[in-house]
């Protein structure tokens, strides 16, 4: 059986329970473009994990909070 391939991206439940934020922030940080992200049919979005992971690493921009 083919294994499933690696994930290359995150939804926004996915990265606020990372964060430890609600949604609502998740969103705030996409209006703002602190990683890339696309929105796919029906209006949702993914997150791409590697732009994901690279600003997590950094850290957050210097700026207002969550």
């Amino acid at each position: 059986m083919a294994e499933k391939p690696e994930k290359r991206t995150y939804t926004v439940k996915e990265v606020g329970e990372i964060l430890g934020v609600s949604r609502y922030a998740v969103y705030h940080l996409l209006e703002k473009e602190e990683f890339r992200s696309i929105k796919v049919n029906g209006g949702k979005y993914r997150i791409s994990k590697k732009s994901f992971d690279d600003w997590l690493d950094k850290g957050p921009s210097k700026g207002p909070s969550l």
